[in-house]
């Protein structure tokens, strides 16, 4: 194989027409903003009130309103202990978020999280569509009360 190799050269120009591609399809006005789905997760530390963790959340609900978005879902799922330890955490304040928001705002909410010493993790995906429906972390809560209260009726003064 010499420097001239016919199907090393075909790939180099492939390879650079794609790029080529790519490139031209930018706008030269800038990224058109389109809305999209978003499911927000928040772990906040342990010694946070649980009125805290909540205006934690109406802050986080402020900036996606700010950039232009709308919040269609916020659950506060309690405090709840961590699998592992996180920042010398064993428990954490939980929090869900159904968002519908230009990547811009998502992206400038992550950062104010990123700056806030309260919050311990946060992960944000994209998904196709929002699940306004309860969450499966409090449905199966909601599930075990139900059954502890089937459990042990009211007592009607007897054994």
């Amino acid at each position: 194989m010499g420097r001239d190799h016919p199907d090393r050269r075909d790939n180099e120009i492939h390879r650079n027409q794609r790029s080529f591609r790519r490139r031209a399809r930018r706008s030269p006005y800038g990224k058109k903003e389109h809305m999209a789905f978003y499911e927000h997760v928040v772990i906040s530390r342990q010694d946070i009130s649980p009125q805290q963790a909540e205006a934690l959340n109406d802050t986080m609900k402020g900036l996606i309103e700010q950039g232009g978005g709308s919040v269609a879902k916020i659950e506060y799922w309690g405090l709840r202990n961590l699998t592992y330890r996180i920042k010398k955490n064993r428990k954490g304040h939980y929090s869900l978020l159904a968002i519908d928001a230009p990547s811009d705002a998502v992206k400038e909410m992550e950062r104010q999280l990123s700056l806030n010493e309260d919050v311990l993790r946060f992960m944000t995906v994209r998904v196709e569509e929002l699940d306004l429906e309860l969450s499966p972390v409090l449905a199966r809560r909601d599930r075990d009360r139900e059954r502890r209260s089937d459990d042990f009726p009211a007592k009607d003064g007897g054994f």
